[in-house]
């Protein structure tokens, strides 16, 4: 495909490249829990009755279908900068989704995965997908491509047809839903140039619910990020 003439002088946009630089230093059944229990006129029973796992995920399908819901016309977060309404009712079924995942494990081999952008509420990513137009182009797929194993995430903007912007990182698994990053490296690249970036920073993101087929995080700078796992494989 012809590449676009706008692409190619990408690096003397200095405000929005800086704004790239910024914006990409960026399941197990539950225990049986108790609840109250409240017994009906014809039992004295005081037992508390346990929710079994068939339950919890039924509660997590419903509660996943209500985010899923929620953010399906928010055309990734950029309607949601303007309607607080809608971005506390996002942010509530989030946390229901949270509370469902308390004590699993997220940062196993699931976590690895060529993950793409549903809804975020981070400001600077959402500022370079409204302003794409800027590049002779439009912001295609925002992507998270983690590899646990290998201890290494890229954050990833692609410009179709043929433009991308992405920044290398290294991983530690913290606790059994943090990871910690530190940015290596950044690159922005054409169909046959490449312009290197200084990458800078670290932090650290929670996973708070996984599945397989989305998953939910917030992260140092109480941002959060839904993304579902995407049908191919990012690579460099």
């Amino acid at each position: 495909m012809k590449e676009s003439p706008n692409l190619k002088p990408l690096h003397h946009h200095h405000s929005l490249l800086l704004s790239l630089i910024h914006s990409l230093h960026m399941a197990t059944c539950l225990p049986f829990r108790s609840i109250p229990f409240k017994p009906n006129t014809t039992s004295s029973s005081s037992r508390p009755a346990k929710i079994t796992c068939s339950s919890v995920t039924a509660q997590s399908r419903l509660a996943k279908q209500d985010l899923l819901a929620l953010i399906a016309d928010q055309d990734r977060g950029l309607k949601t900068q303007t309607d607080p309404t809608k971005r506390a009712s996002i942010i509530k079924a989030i946390d229901a989704l949270a509370d469902l995942g308390n004590g699993t494990v997220t940062t196993g081999g699931d976590l690895s995965a060529t993950w793409r952008l549903l809804w975020t509420t981070e400001k600077e990513q959402l500022f370079i997908i409204q302003n794409a137009s800027v590049f002779g182009t439009r912001a295609g797929d925002v992507l998270q491509v983690i590899d646990v194993d290998r201890k290494v995430l890229n954050n990833v903007i692609t410009f179709p047809p043929d433009g991308v912007f992405f920044v290398r990182s290294t991983i530690e698994v913290a606790s059994p839903q943090r990871v910690n990053f530190r940015f290596t490296s950044a690159v922005l690249r054409g169909k046959s140039w490449e312009f290197p970036l200084p990458p800078f920073g670290q932090g650290w993101f929670e996973t708070v619910y996984l599945d397989d087929e989305i998953r939910v995080v917030k992260d140092i700078r109480e941002d959060y990020l839904v993304v579902d796992r995407a049908p191919y494989a990012w690579t460099e």
